[in-house]
């Protein structure tokens, strides 16, 4: 059996898999956000220790601890966690939604220079990334700067916890503008403008090598025996991406959870002049393309809950029938926005309301929003040769027929689920199986575990219409960027 792990924002998800894809148990462990100053995230690291411990013990009650072989981890990208000498984390864990490395993020585009960066980490600098927050560290708390002897990032701390393995993959790694994507080594430069040296960043591996055993202590915890390896593990978009079958190259995967990405896979290194998407390793061991917006089901989320303050979002979404003829717009920039635009100060807004104006209008309003964003990155994706005919999509937006029908039309592309859309928790626990020996590769093991779920067909009319509205849409970010700046 192995144990996949998904280290999320809001909440560590974890299940238990035998070595053919079946799913035998699942927990979830809920932690806290702490948000100390507008557009700061925040969040505390030990507690995901502590929670992923005490979901495992639950995934493990009543089964043969003996038989559990690997663990394998996908985890929210970009955090920074900062260790001492000691091993004690100097500050809370600064997450990949905190926008509050805006200066710092303007000077290495600006002054250090967009085409450096992208010559050395094949990306250019956004907000949310490791690298910034690192520079904003080292100026506005140089004593916690000072006392950092090792660098990592959420799902690589986790690892360290149970292994004492210092680690990261190649994928987590693209995400931190400090690794040479190219190439697949940290990049001397980078290190150098952060002020940092390579031994403070730990090893770098693919997704499924094993990069340590849970050590005695752990076991003694968990009541396992024998060993257990734990492999390198993948940022939770290429986790994801395993779990959903997206490896190997020429495939699609649209993510409608807390944030929205597209993760589009090659066999070669490409970057986008643009730079609306990153170029980023694969957890399989080859390059893959992202789009990433800030805000997706979570601008479900805070519209449902704190504005209609309801909890019946299927119910919210039942009267909305006309599609294609909304004349109310969403911007989904609740946290500022990454791809295309990379401004962390926008803010989200509604365009076009009116007298006749519904709930259900402002409903649908958000859903296309959304589905414009996503658009937005296929955009992009289209403009350097990227043209998907179709495309898994996953995450907690993606339950909802209404809005993966949204989606297909915005889009112009059939969506396929998958039966066991479980996210980066079954990539982590594929990962582990492929480290174990159970499959030769990733592609193989991705591939013979998955099974398709529901299609959602596009349809012709509809298209054009969005089309239309998709023309709009583009028109409003400029129209309103000034006003957050």
């Amino acid at each position: 059996m192995y144990i996949g792990i998904d280290l999320g924002t809001s909440s560590v998800k974890l299940l238990l898999m035998e070595n053919d894809g079946t799913i035998l148990a699942k927990a979830v462990r809920e932690y806290g956000l702490s948000f100390p100053h507008t557009g700061w995230s925040e969040q505390n690291p030990e507690d995901w220790y502590v929670q992923t411990l005490d979901g495992i013990k639950e995934l493990l009650e009543g089964r043969d601890h003996g038989a559990v072989k690997g663990i394998g981890i996908g985890g929210q990208m970009h955090g920074l966690v900062m260790l001492d000498k000691d091993d004690n984390v100097i500050r809370p864990a600064i997450l990949w939604n905190d926008g509050r490395t805006v200066e710092e993020t303007d000077y290495l585009n600006d002054e250090f220079g967009r085409d450096k960066l992208m010559q050395y980490t094949g990306n250019v600098a956004f907000a949310g990334f490791t690298a910034p927050k690192i520079l904003w560290v080292k100026k506005n708390e140089p004593e916690n700067f000072a006392k950092a002897c090792k660098i990592m990032l959420p799902k690589d701390y986790l690892v360290y916890k149970l292994t004492g393995a210092f680690s990261t993959d190649m994928s987590d790694a693209s995400g931190m503008l400090l690794f040479d994507v190219e190439h697949g080594t940290w990049s001397a430069e980078m290190l150098k403008v952060c002020g940092i040296t390579e031994d403070m960043l730990p090893k770098i591996y693919k997704g499924y090598e094993v990069v340590g055993e849970l050590t005695d202590d752990i076991k003694n915890k968990l009541s396992l025996t024998g060993t257990v390896n734990v492999s390198a593990g993948a940022g939770d978009n290429a986790a994801a991406a395993v779990g959903m079958g997206i490896a190997g190259a020429g495939k699609c995967n649209i993510s409608v959870g807390t944030s929205g990405t597209i993760f589009l896979t090659s066999d070669s290194y490409r970057v986008d002049k643009t730079c609306a998407l990153h170029s980023f390793r694969h957890a399989d061991g080859g390059f893959h393309l992202l789009g990433c917006m800030l805000s997706a089901a979570s601008c479900n989320k805070w519209f449902m809950d704190e504005i209609l303050q309801t909890k019946d979002y299927a119910g919210e979404q039942k009267p909305i029938s006309k599609l294609g003829e909304n004349n109310v717009f969403f911007l989904p920039y609740l946290m500022g926005e990454r791809s295309p635009h990379n401004d962390p100060e926008v803010r989200g807004s509604f365009t076009g309301l009116s007298l006749d104006t519904t709930r259900a209008d402002m409903v649908q309003a958000m859903l296309e929003g959304v589905a414009f964003g996503v658009r937005d990155m296929l955009t992009a994706a289209r403009n350097i040769g990227y043209d998907p005919a179709e495309s898994c999509i996953c995450g907690g937006g993606a339950k909802s027929p209404l809005w993966r029908q949204i989606i297909a039309n915005v889009t112009g592309m059939k969506l396929v689920t998958v039966e066991n859309d479980e996210g980066p928790s079954y990539g982590g626990a594929i990962l582990a199986a492929v480290g174990n020996g159970e499959f030769k590769t990733v592609a193989e093991a991705s591939l013979a575990v998955t099974k398709t779920g529901a299609i959602t067909e596009p349809d012709k009319a509809l298209i054009e219409k969005y089309n239309e509205k998709y023309a709009k849409y583009t028109e409003i970010y400029p129209a309103v960027k000034n006003l957050y700046h």
